[in-house]
């Protein structure tokens, strides 16, 4: 028998190493691939639709969003009212419904709307387990300057940010306090486990 579908929504701060740990899940563990999110931007050089993301107009995105075909949405970067992102249910609901097991990242407001989500629809309250990367706020403040993509500033905004996301912790299913790379993807992989042996009571 395969084992049981599931989903794995992961959050945590910037830096905190979840999309690299959501790729490396894809790479290394067959059953699982990547939720194609959907959004209003324009394609980018290679990005393929329905493989990268589902581009919708922003028309098309809203007349979704009002039909309920969401399993959650938000406005992003906010001088631009049509710039959105969202994950539709249908791509989610589906690829479980096939035997996929998937990850996705989300920010903490998303994974609140996953759970509520989640109250509504049985299918994806038995498949799905979140997962929080906890990180300390030194090394936190050492990755984004690591990365040199941020200048203090910013940093200081990101750490704010972080600390609100880190007071949402408790509400995950499980944490992962995070370390190295190797050793937060054993953790993970951990979780997988009692993911699936959740889904299949």
């Amino acid at each position: 028998m395969p084992p049981p579908s599931v989903l794995l929504v992961i959050a945590g701060p910037a830096g905190s190493g979840k999309s690299t740990l959501c790729d490396r899940l894809v790479a290394e563990v067959p059953a699982f691939s990547r939720v194609v999110t959907t959004t209003t931007r324009p394609p980018r050089d290679g990005e393929i639709n329905g493989v990268h993301y589902h581009f919708f107009s922003p028309e098309e995105f809203k007349r979704k969003a009002a039909a309920a075909e969401f399993l959650e949405w938000a406005q992003v970067h906010g001088n631009n009212p049509d710039r959105l992102y969202g994950t539709l249910k249908s791509s989610v609901l589906d690829p479980l419904a096939a035997g996929s097991s998937l990850v996705i990242s989300v920010d903490v407001q998303g994974v609140e709307s996953f759970r509520r989500a989640a109250g509504e629809l049985p299918a994806l309250s038995r498949a799905m387990t979140t997962v929080f990367i906890v990180v300390d706020r030194e090394r936190l403040i050492a990755r984004m300057r690591a990365r040199a993509k941020d200048n203090e500033n910013e940093i200081a905004g990101r750490m704010k940010t972080a600390e609100r996301e880190l007071r949402e912790a408790h509400k995950f299913d499980f944490q992962i306090e995070s370390r190295t790379r190797d050793e937060d993807f054993a953790v993970l992989l951990d979780i997988v486990e009692k993911a699936r042996a959740r889904a299949a009571r």
